[in-house]
């Protein structure tokens, strides 16, 4: 009995493409080799699409603020889960980039072009430099302690009034065009997206994971983990800054309501619901995140209650994430082979 359906058999389509590790392709044909950049694919169009398919001109500028969020909690994600850092200081990366950003165009003149990557490396290295004393802080004591920053330079700003005071800082100029105002926001986010999910992969991310694991025996080993942590803490503050420079010259205003702790919790919500250490998750989250907010509007502070019921059915149904669940179903797809 040599029938056709006796001579083929199911097997997993991401057979023979792994070979020894999750990063170690052996690519067969260009059909495995589809089978690999198709999620890819979809992501990279997906969003280069989104502002054309979005009606009228307030929704690509949600689209926009959802990429600003996308940012920060990339930087979180980062730092959580592939340094052990959890840092809740978020809306400290963005004040401090949206500020910077605003100095630098009302005050020297810059463009916008120009005064958004100064503020992301400046702001970064201040970032760093004042988390310095903090970074030997593990676990809950690294986060209560980032959390303090925002508040405190709120308050500070607001009792020397400097800076623009309670008013904030106005005059601001807005990108050349509304198109580059979305498409700069949404390529900044692909390039720190792939740059980051490269990174973690190098030696110099292996070393991240090992401190993140244990930091005494990497010491141990001669290498200078306070060094590690400060790149770290560099690369995430940075794209942190960049985002909240971009949002100074999108609204063309900037103040205190940056340092807001919205811009610390939503990334960590948006991390659960996409998927936390897969850094591709936290951008899923806050794409689905911002725009359900903007839905929400109309009910106030009513909105707390649904996002606590989304995050609620996403930690009890869904612990590990969108991202993680879709990965391990796309992993799971079959396809007929003879026998």
């Amino acid at each position: 009995m040599n029938t056709a359906a006796q001579q083929r058999r199911k097997e997993r389509i991401d057979r023979g493409i792994k070979v020894r590790t999750d990063g170690l392709y052996a690519l067969m044909s260009w059909r495995e080799l589809a089978y690999l950049i198709a999620p890819r694919s979809i992501l990279i169009v997906g969003l280069l699409i989104l502002p054309l398919v979005m009606p009228g001109r307030y929704w690509p500028r949600v689209i926009s603020i959802a990429c600003i969020y996308a940012l920060v909690a990339m930087s979180f994600d980062f730092l959580a889960h592939y340094v052990g850092l959890v840092s809740l200081g978020g809306a400290f990366f963005v004040g401090i980039g949206s500020y910077l950003s605003a100095i630098l165009n009302t005050s020297l003149g810059l463009p916008p072009l120009i005064a958004v990557p100064v503020a992301t490396l400046a702001g970064g290295a201040f970032c760093t430099l004042v988390l310095l004393p903090c970074l030997p802080l593990r676990g809950v004591y690294f986060a209560i302690v980032t959390l303090m920053y925002p508040l405190f330079m709120a308050r500070l700003i607001e009792a020397l009034d400097i800076v623009g005071g309670t008013d904030g800082i106005m005059g601001i100029d807005s990108f050349p065009s509304a198109w580059i105002e979305q498409y700069g926001v949404i390529v900044m986010v692909l390039i720190f997206l792939f740059g980051l999910r490269r990174l973690v992969n190098t030696d110099f991310g292996l070393v991240l994971r090992a401190v993140k694991d244990n930091d005494q025996a990497v010491k141990a080993s001669g290498m200078n983990i306070t060094r590690y942590k400060a790149l770290a803490v560099f690369i995430a503050s940075a794209t942190g800054c960049l985002a909240g420079a971009c949002l100074a010259h999108i609204y063309m205003w900037t103040g205190i309501s940056t340092f807001a702790l919205d811009f610390s919790i939503l990334p960590i919500a948006a991390t659960v619901i996409g998927g936390s250490g897969t850094l591709v998750g936290p951008v899923l989250g806050c794409l689905i995140l911002v725009p359900v907010s903007e839905l929400l509007r109309d009910f106030g502070t009513l909105r707390i209650v649904f996002y606590s019921l989304i995050l609620l059915a996403f930690v009890v149904f869904r612990s590990d994430g969108l991202m993680a669940y879709g990965q391990r179903k796309y992993d799971q797809f079959e396809r007929w082979t003879k026998i």
